[in-house]
């Protein structure tokens, strides 16, 4: 029993102290920011790197249905022929 009495104290003691308000912060100064401005007046670097992917595919997409085009021009002209005596 005096273990169970010791844990009791121990506990409430630990959970009185527990419950104190923190500690608000100084309010003389202000905090310092960590986010710093842009360095280009127009901040367009966000915009440039989201655009980029972009230009690329359309580019790419330009390529692949010349290349499907041929394909099938190629496969046009190959029925055309196998089926002529």
């Amino acid at each position: 029993m005096p273990g169970i009495r010791f844990a009791l104290i121990a506990s409430l003691a630990l959970l009185a102290t527990a419950c104190h308000a923190p500690e608000p912060p100084p309010t003389d100064e202000p905090p310092e920011p960590q986010a710093t401005a842009s360095t280009t007046p127009s901040g367009t670097e966000l915009r440039d790197a989201m655009q980029a992917p972009i230009q690329k595919a359309e580019a790419v997409e330009a390529q692949v249905q010349a290349a499907a085009d041929r394909t099938n021009a190629a496969e046009a002209d190959a029925a055309g022929n196998t089926s002529a005596p």
